[in-house]
């Protein structure tokens, strides 16, 4: 009888076992079969579940056919009106990488929200959108010591496609904050709104502006940066799948620059970070 039942346990251990491989394998499979254009907007457009919405939305936000005039409709009422952060952060997104020059006023809204992901994804949307109306209301939250130092070095990435006496004012004072991130990323814009190639120094910068003439570009050479990584040998393994990365590319809405001016801006973006 004692056998009988550690023989029947066994049965049981060896089905739940069987279940779970089962389990595991399906879950496997569905990893190589991303879900459908349409299964990604049905998320995206689920007034019910706030996960489908930013899932759908991420997704779609993604995919280059993300730009159609009805799905531009719903990333701007979420930008507008989603209550839940990480929807109107998905939106916000959204917007930067499908939105247009006009977008960016909707965007800097988000600016101001109490929540932090929706401000950081509006500043990374606003480095990919390009509108002088918004550069004052980038500065102000760039000087405000209580915001985020991540927000602000988005922020300060951002103000470098606007050459301006107040955007430079900001910029020079953004680099005595205390965050290197912060620092650096100012240092950066103001050399791209100035072509001066000066040290991270106030007091040098302060002399650029009162004896340099013009102290300012007219043309900034601004891109937005995009993220890039070394490849891991999962990468290699996935030759099904390759890894595909974004150029840095001239911010939508601004003035177009021609293909070689353009070109050259992708190569001494891709010299620096030594691609």
């Amino acid at each position: 009888m004692r056998h009988r039942t550690v023989y029947l346990g066994l049965l049981l251990l060896l089905a739940a076992g069987c279940d779970t491989i089962s389990s595991d394998l399906s879950q496997f499979s569905q990893s190589f079969t991303p879900p459908s254009p349409a299964e990604a907007a049905r998320w995206a457009a689920d007034p019910n579940d706030r996960e489908n919405a930013r899932r759908g939305t991420i997704l779609l936000a993604n995919a280059p056919w993300g730009g159609t005039e009805a799905y531009l409709k719903m990333y701007r009422l979420y930008a507008e009106d989603a209550m839940d952060p990480l929807v109107r952060a998905a939106a916000l997104q959204a917007l930067g990488r499908h939105g247009d020059g006009s977008d960016a006023k909707l965007v800097a809204k988000s600016l101001a929200s109490p929540f932090r992901q929706a401000r950081l994804a509006a500043a990374k949307a606003l480095q990919r959108l390009h509108d002088p109306a918004v550069a004052d209301t980038l500065w102000e939250r760039l000087v405000n010591a209580e915001e985020d130092p991540d927000v602000r070095t988005e922020i300060a990435i951002a103000l470098g496609q606007y050459p301006t006496p107040s955007v430079f004012n900001a910029l020079v004072a953004a680099l005595s904050q205390r965050e290197l991130a912060v620092n650096t990323a100012a240092l950066d814009s103001l050399r791209e709104i100035t072509g001066a190639n000066l040290p991270l120094d106030e007091d040098a910068w302060i002399r650029h502006m009162a004896t340099a003439k013009p102290p300012l570009l007219a043309e900034p050479l601004y891109i937005y940066p995009t993220f890039v990584r070394d490849l891991d040998i999962w990468d290699h393994l996935c030759f099904w799948d390759p890894v595909r990365f974004e150029s840095p590319d001239v911010p939508i809405g601004m003035k177009v620059l021609g293909v070689k001016r353009t070109d050259e801006l992708r190569r001494e973006s891709d010299a620096g970070t030594g691609k």
